[in-house]
């Protein structure tokens, strides 16, 4: 008979924690047979690393009562229920409405949002004492079809490139899908829309320099076999799974931190909830001293400017945003009215 629930002791900076994890043998990751038990015994290996990337941090659950197989749901208020050594912090949404969105600063934390079916975690960009003002700016290299991840190493490194011309130094994580993440950490001194200038400036940058292999189209019909360089991942609200973080894939894959050195050779499926423990036992945190130098983005925001004076406007929004000053319509180019023939 199955177990109806397990105790798991969960140590802390408070001490030991009892945290229940019911239907402990339910089957999140058919694929590869990884239970419920298995993802919050996951949970506690990798809790020092991944609290030290996501933690302090507002963050989004996304909970799978079904496993990864069945439908899924953001959780972004924290549920009834959490308990006492969880917190949240408010943050403001691009609605401009305000409400709360926990926060993570223990391992027994992460083990409670698996016990809530969470498989994927979504950090902002900032931290919970200045949830305004991103601290880290992200890059996310989007593979389109016909496009892989092998396709996505030679624009990371260009990117890499990019952002040491301007002042920052970027680190690298496999996506757990196809992808790569390049993160920069900032100063916490400009708002959402400032950033996400600054990643567009960047990623015209890079488009300039890789044409054929780059694109910032934000329309799917317009960006061809390319690396689509998603500049709306900077936007308020709009997260990207956090480091060590599991994603709701068969196999069970974690978007793992590495280093520069192993971005030509590894491959991203090699790195799941089965192996990323043994590898940071081994290797350890590639991003350990991810938050040590953070840099500045003025340099982009001049770049911003630069491309703005020579005739390059605004890029679209996500749909679910108000109108932006200085947004193109959003409509996809194949739709949109053209002018009368003269």
């Amino acid at each position: 008979m199955a177990a109806d629930a397990v105790i798991l002791e969960v140590p802390g900076p408070s001490g030991v924690r009892e945290v229940r994890v019911s239907s402990p043998d339910r089957v999140l990751f058919p694929q590869v047979g990884i239970t419920k038990l298995d993802l919050a015994k996951y949970a506690i290996a990798v809790a020092d690393a991944f609290l030290a990337a996501n933690g302090d941090r507002p963050v989004a659950l996304e909970r799978y009562s079904e496993g990864v197989d069945g439908e899924s749901f953001f959780s972004k208020n924290p549920p009834k229920g959490a308990p006492d050594y969880l917190r949240s912090v408010p943050v403001t949404f691009p609605s401009a409405r305000s409400h709360p969105l926990l926060v993570l600063d223990e391992a027994a934390g992460i083990v409670w949002a698996v016990q809530m079916n969470t498989i994927v975690f979504h950090p902002w960009p900032s931290r919970s004492g200045n949830t305004d003002n991103p601290d880290q700016l992200r890059i996310d290299l989007d593979p389109q079809p016909g496009t892989d991840f092998g396709d996505a190493v030679p624009a990371a490194f260009e990117m890499r490139n990019v952002l040491r011309e301007a002042g920052l130094e970027g680190w690298i994580k496999t996506s757990g899908n196809r992808g790569i993440h390049l993160y920069a950490p900032i100063e916490p001194t400009h708002e959402f829309l400032d950033v996400r200038h600054a990643v567009i400036a960047a990623a015209r940058e890079l488009e300039r320099r890789m044409p054929d292999k780059v694109t910032t189209s934000w329309w799917k019909e317009e960006r061809g076999e390319k690396i689509f360089v998603d500049f709306n991942q900077a936007n308020r609200d709009r997260t990207i799974a956090g480091a060590y973080s599991p994603r709701a894939l068969g196999h069970a894959p974690v978007s793992t931190p590495i280093t520069w050195d192993e971005l030509g050779s590894i491959e991203p499926k090699q790195f799941t909830v089965l192996t990323v423990p043994a590898r940071l036992d081994t290797v350890g945190d590639p991003w350990a001293t991810f938050a040590a130098a953070p840099g500045k983005i003025d340099v982009l925001l001049d770049w911003w400017q630069r491309d703005l004076a020579a005739g390059l406007t605004e890029l679209p929004f996500p749909p679910d945003y108000p109108k932006m000053p200085g947004e193109p319509p959003r409509v996809q180019p194949s739709r949109a009215k053209k002018p009368p023939f003269e």
